[in-house]
């Protein structure tokens, strides 16, 4: 069984940056793509980025795109987040996914079938 822990959440002034780690035990995590989703108070859980399984493969939702930066460690069964330029608007509770298919992952969270507990990340203005 899958298992997916970040880390790496906090508090931080707007202009900031944050790291998150997601670290990957159990199963295979080599093979598969994996993403970052995000979900703020009284919203739906969105799509942020996706990593294709050797990591040579990115894609970023438009409001992180140039500011965040996803990469994967598969020696090392980790994937993270480098947020840059933080802003209020970032503000969520921040899930690592690893998807349910071989192949190129979607941008929906119905693609993913294991799911980290989530770290909050919080920019004030």
């Amino acid at each position: 069984q899958v298992q997916l822990v970040e880390s790496g959440g906090g508090l931080v002034q707007a202009g900031g940056s944050l790291r998150l780690s997601c670290a990957a035990s159990g199963g295979t995590f080599s093979g598969y793509d994996m993403g970052w989703f995000r979900q703020a108070p009284g919203k739906e859980r969105e799509f942020v980025a996706r990593i294709s399984s050797s990591g040579g493969f990115t894609t970023y939702a438009d409001s992180v795109k140039g500011r965040f930066t996803i990469s994967r460690d598969n020696g090392q069964n980790m994937m993270y987040l480098q947020m840059n330029s933080l802003k209020p608007e970032d503000t969520a509770i921040y899930y690592c996914a690893k998807s349910s298919y071989l192949g190129i992952a979607p941008r929906t969270p119905s693609g993913y079938g294991h799911w980290g507990q989530g770290t909050q990340v919080t920019v004030s203005s």
